[in-house]
């Protein structure tokens, strides 16, 4: 057990290092803020080093990476050279979810496919997958949280650890109000697929039943307080509707671009080994995926779509992909 808990805790290590690494440029090579397509960066930069209530939108109600954050930036406040102290945070923050998530993938895959080589180099593709560098570690973004948080609801999922949604649901809600929605339809339908399998159970109901509850608690509270009126759930989906017309959506040069920087060797390799990996967790993702999707329609932009898609999904088809290669790699071998 011992030796199990050191190589968990020297591995985590190796990907926190990994990470820092991946995400050091937000530092004092350039900054965020002054990226075009990175404009969320201010919002949440103000939640750390400026004034809270300058931040706008739903953007001041994704606290759990930036308020993580904040004690990293008062330790290197004035103490860290040419640095920016408040990215330094976000990249600490960060860097210990990415790291968190990669761990995580790890242990899935080995449980997935029972070969060590294959969930390590799955960890590897998603981290240096083009949203892990410039998104979770190099933006002084909060969609590190999501992705791992989606995990550990795959994790919890996966070995049978229900009573752990709830919680999940709480933290969650913090991170980013959209892992609500992506969570409830994640963990539904891996319930009915696992009830195909195993049959069904009214406490595995429940405790996905509780999870959504207190996602949407939490989210309402939240909101709530931080605006200082009730904002209740319903409200914020009416809020961020947009009678943007598909066709104008389709038009997006942000959501082709993305797309491809995310998924254009990631999809195409991640495709081909799903069917060898968990189907209840490949359902899943691809269920929250369209709810991804749906979202992005609600509110008017798909550039923001496949961020979203990477952050519920791209775990299992990175890990999909190191199966593929691997695969390659035996073949040629003979």
């Amino acid at each position: 057990m011992l030796r199990k808990t050191a190589h968990w805790i020297l591995l985590w290590g190796l990907f926190f290092l990994i990470c820092f690494g991946l995400g050091y440029p937000s530092l004092n090579r350039y900054d965020p803020r002054l990226v075009p397509g990175l404009s969320d960066s201010n919002e949440y930069y103000e939640l750390v080093g400026g004034n809270p209530q300058a931040a706008t939108g739903h953007f001041r109600y994704r606290v759990l990476i930036p308020y993580l954050a904040k004690p990293f930036y008062w330790l290197a406040k004035g103490q860290v050279g040419t640095w920016n102290p408040v990215f330094f945070g976000f990249l600490v923050a960060n860097a210990m979810f990415t790291a968190t998530s990669a761990c995580m993938l790890v242990f899935l895959g080995y449980t997935a496919v029972g070969d060590y080589a294959v969930a390590l180099l799955g960890a590897m593709l998603y981290l240096v997958n083009f949203n892990v560098p410039n998104t979770f570690l190099g933006a002084g973004a909060v969609d590190s949280g999501e992705s791992c948080l989606m995990l550990a609801t795959t994790w919890a999922m996966a070995t049978a650890r229900w009573s752990l949604l709830p919680f999940l649901g709480v933290v969650g809600a913090l991170a980013k109000e959209t892992f609500v929605p992506f969570s409830i339809v994640f963990c539904m339908t891996w319930l009915v697929m696992l009830t195909r399998q195993e049959g069904y159970r009214l406490s595995q109901l429940a405790s996905v039943i509780v999870m959504g509850v207190a996602g949407l608690t939490t989210v309402t509270v939240l909101q709530s307080t931080i605006s200082g009126h009730i904002i209740w759930p319903w409200d914020i989906a009416l809020a961020e509707n947009s009678n943007v017309s598909f066709s104008s959506m389709l038009d997006e040069p942000t959501m082709v671009h993305s797309f491809i920087y995310v998924f254009g060797w990631l999809l195409p390799l991640g495709a081909w080994h799903l069917m060898r990996l968990p189907q209840p967790w490949v359902v899943a993702s691809l269920a929250a995926s369209l709810t991804a999707f749906a979202l992005g329609v609600w509110v008017g932009s798909l550039g923001g779509v496949p961020r979203a898609i990477f952050n519920v999904a791209g775990p299992l088809l990175a890990l999909s992909a190191a199966s593929l290669l691997m695969k390659i790699k035996i073949l040629d071998s003979r």
